[in-house]
């Protein structure tokens, strides 16, 4: 059996992304209510795979800017399936988090609308749709602009017994 060439490790872009939100956008700093959990999908700001700035708008509802680098790459010169699903299951959580809900998700449920090309920015935009008992249904969507929606994402997060 021949040997496999050697793989070349994906490079991250020199210039800075930018990854500023709307003017009226707060910043959300995520690891201070979550702690190290978001080190999976989002623990490496300056990494080749995901950037993210997270915000909440005025309404308290919670968004991303998102780059998507070399190391999501699934189909040539775009983003696996399996990396926008990290980041909805990481941002939908985080959504339920943030309106004081600790939760753990139960059940995402993914629909791929579009490829979504490598190194561009795009944003996520996130919301608690309904709160029933310990189940807490969330909402989300990535995007670039409103003709051009990559993904959108449903997702049952169950609350933890005792984090209330």
């Amino acid at each position: 059996m021949a040997p496999l060439p050697a793989e070349q490790p994906a490079v991250a872009p020199t210039l800075p992304v930018d990854l500023s939100g709307e003017a009226d956008w707060t910043s959300f700093d995520a690891p201070s209510l979550v702690g190290d959990s978001l080190r999976f999908v989002s623990g490496e700001p300056d990494g080749n795979r995901f950037r993210v700035r997270y915000y909440r708008d005025p309404e308290q509802h919670l968004h991303a800017r998102i780059w998507f680098g070399p190391g999501t790459e699934g189909p040539p010169g775009h983003a696996h399936g399996g990396a926008i699903a990290a980041i909805m299951d990481e941002a939908l959580g985080l959504a339920a988090w943030a309106e004081g809900y600790p939760i753990v998700v139960g059940n995402l449920n993914v629909s791929f609308r579009a490829m979504l090309p490598l190194q561009r920015v795009i944003t996520l935009e996130s919301k608690v749709v309904s709160v029933e008992g310990r189940k807490v249904m969330v909402h989300g969507r990535l995007f670039c602009d409103e003709e051009t929606v990559y993904a959108e994402g449903q997702c049952l997060c169950i609350t933890i017994p005792g984090r209330q």
